[in-house]
């Protein structure tokens, strides 16, 4: 290489060094936020995967599932793909093009042209070529930097909305689950008071055909129990459902969904336990909602977009450099004599088509705008659903102790009616009254545990987890 070509390459090198304005990551506005004391780390771990607290291998193995094979998941996983191939898309901007030109050709002039040819010029000639091109446009403005910032906020954007996504199929998988439990013990409780209801109707048949008791009697406790058969079938359709629903976002194929086939604890194992999660609003919440994480991602990505959109008022610098060797014999072509180079410049200045640059920029100035509204917002749906769901959780359990005691309450109340009814000292309506009170009663208890459940999995969600912000520690620029 000569030392023309060496200079040349050199003062390209160093214009890529120098070139580029400033361009740092944009920081979220600040939000007025709740004082509350830091959650600890065994409370941080717990949060993380918050269904293994509960003691229900079943439960941990659907939520596993569902996390492995969910559709919803894995279309969040082919954006992220689609995000990484466009911030390399945009990095690939900030690097000279290095391109390598080789060539040959073989042509023939016409002897008899317009122009007369001195005597002996061949009429035939080669050409061989070969050279090394490069090609960059300095970033002075901060065009290509800008938009190569953008593009790895909008990655780290689309990584977090995969851990929102995941986070809401573990507590839909959770949920689901639980009141599919819950539904198993109704219709394990309705099943029981059919067979008592089934009792009484021969009970009162006897009674009737022996002349104790009238047809009204007998009727009523007919009644009851079409009662029960109906509220057995609306539960069964309930389980169904909840069935299908589970084997969907597991995501189990086509026919396990028509067919589904969900594995839980058996009814004879005890209710899962009920986990402690952190009683208030930790101060961390911003840090752990992936949620938060996006709009906050997506917020910085539009104000450099707006950086980007703004650099095209200012005219692109561009540096072309090449060096090789050509020669009209193959074997002279790596030869001193064949060798060549070249070194360019060229400045392009806007000067007709401001007003598109300037729409850019007032577009993207308005999406810079939805995005801080939307940032807003989602911090004020995180906060408002921290605040609902520790309601929910704090008054669940006082709702569940109520119910239990109210279902044993009622259950002395149909021992009595029971004694008065066989003493002869009241009707058979009183019995029945009792039976029903004792149904709607355990039918509450079974929902208020449930509820209480449901309320741990709404709750966990709303502080943050179901996700590993470890994971994802490196994934906003700095």
């Amino acid at each position: 290489m000569t030392r023309e070509a060496r200079r040349a390459l050199a003062a390209l090198a160093l214009a890529a060094a120098l070139a580029g304005c400033a361009v740092t990551q944009p920081r979220a506005p600040s939000v007025d936020l709740p004082e509350a004391p830091p959650p600890t780390a065994a409370e941080l771990a717990l949060l993380e995967r918050w269904w293994t607290a509960f003691d229900d291998p079943a439960l941990v193995a659907l939520v596993d599932e569902a996390l492995a094979n969910n559709l919803d998941l894995a279309s969040a996983f082919a954006r992220i793909e689609l995000a990484r191939a466009q911030t390399l898309l945009a990095q690939s901007y900030l690097y000279p093009g290095v391109d390598l030109n080789v060539a040959a050709s073989r042509s023939r002039i016409s002897g008899v042209g317009s122009t007369p040819l001195p005597p002996g010029t061949p009429l035939i000639s080669n050409h061989h070529g070969v050279s090394v091109d490069l090609g960059y446009e300095l970033d002075l403005w901060g065009r290509y930097r800008s938009g190569t910032l953008a593009a790895r906020n909008e990655l780290a954007a689309s990584r977090y909305f995969r851990e929102s996504v995941r986070a809401a199929v573990a507590s839909d998988v959770a949920i689901a689950y639980f009141r599919l439990r819950g539904a198993d013990a109704e219709r394990s409780l309705l099943e029981d008071t059919l067979a008592t209801r089934e009792d009484t109707v021969r009970l009162q048949q006897d009674r009737f055909d022996g002349g104790v008791v009238g047809e009204f009697d007998v009727r009523q406790a007919e009644a009851e129990r079409s009662a029960v058969i109906a509220n057995l079938a609306r539960t069964r359709q309930g389980i169904g459902l909840l069935e299908g629903s589970l084997a969907t976002l597991t995501g189990r194929s086509p026919r396990d969904v028509f067919a589904p086939a969900v594995a839980r604890a058996d009814a004879s194992r005890p209710a899962p336990a009920v986990p402690q999660l952190p009683e208030g609003l930790p101060s961390g919440l911003l840090e752990r909602r992936p949620d938060i994480r996006r709009a906050e991602a997506l917020l910085a990505a539009s104000e450099l977009r707006i950086q980007q959109a703004r650099a095209a008022y200012y005219p692109s610098i561009s540096l072309t450099a090449a060096f090789g060797s050509e020669s009209a014999a193959l074997s002279d072509l790596f030869t001193s004599p064949a060798s060549v180079w070249r070194f360019g410049a060229a400045l392009l200045q806007p000067l007709i088509g401001l007003k598109g640059i300037e729409a850019n920029v007032q577009a993207a100035t308005a999406r810079r705008d939805e995005a801080i509204v939307g940032y807003r917002q989602t911090v004020q749906t995180a906060f408002r659903e921290v605040h609902d769901a520790l309601v929910v959780h704090r008054t669940a359990r006082e709702i569940l102790a109520a119910e239990t005691a109210r279902r044993e309450q009622l259950a002395s109340a149909l021992d009595v009616a029971k004694l008065r009814y066989d003493a002869g000292r009241t009707s058979y309506l009183e019995v029945l009254d009792a039976q029903r009170q004792l149904l709607a009663a355990e039918t509450l208890r079974i929902a208020a545990a449930r509820d209480t459940r449901i309320a741990i999995v709404s709750f966990a969600k709303a502080l943050g987890g179901g996700w590993e912000p470890a994971s994802l520690a490196d994934a906003m620029p700095r």
